[in-house]
């Protein structure tokens, strides 16, 4: 029996994090958490040590670049495999992309995917990072 892959999802979209889990669902049987804010985020991360993080940009509190350079801080989180998912580019009309965050943070997530995502690509995507 395999393991079951450990996902946290931080949004404040509660839309986003139900259609995460339902597009993952599809693929696999997960252990989910979620978060409303990035402060929030931080804290499940360090706590519930997921395999992987899909993480909006705007949030609440802390934006999701912000919380981005802090798990990339912490030995315990630096190495889980990050996807921005991400709607700043059909909101604020802002082109930015991984190799972006890289020059800004010094660090790039695994992908960095604008909203709305096409399921399969998410689902590919995962897959992918996982090893599933």
């Amino acid at each position: 029996m395999s393991d079951v892959k450990k996902i946290l999802l931080v949004d404040d979209d509660t839309d986003t994090i139900e259609f995460c889990k339902a597009m993952l669902s599809e693929i696999g049987n997960f252990n989910f958490e979620s978060a409303n804010n990035g402060m929030i985020g931080i804290q499940k991360a360090l706590s519930f040590l997921p395999d992987l993080i899909v993480l909006d940009v705007q949030m609440p509190v802390m934006n999701g670049f912000q919380v981005f350079k802090e798990l990339k801080k912490e030995a315990i989180t630096c190495n889980i495999p990050v996807i921005m998912l991400t709607g700043i580019s059909t909101t604020q009309g802002l082109r930015y992309d991984a190799k972006d965050m890289g020059i800004t943070l010094g660090a790039e997530p695994e992908a960095y995917m604008d909203k709305p995502v096409e399921p399969e690509t998410f689902q590919k995507t995962v897959s992918k990072l996982l090893g599933i």
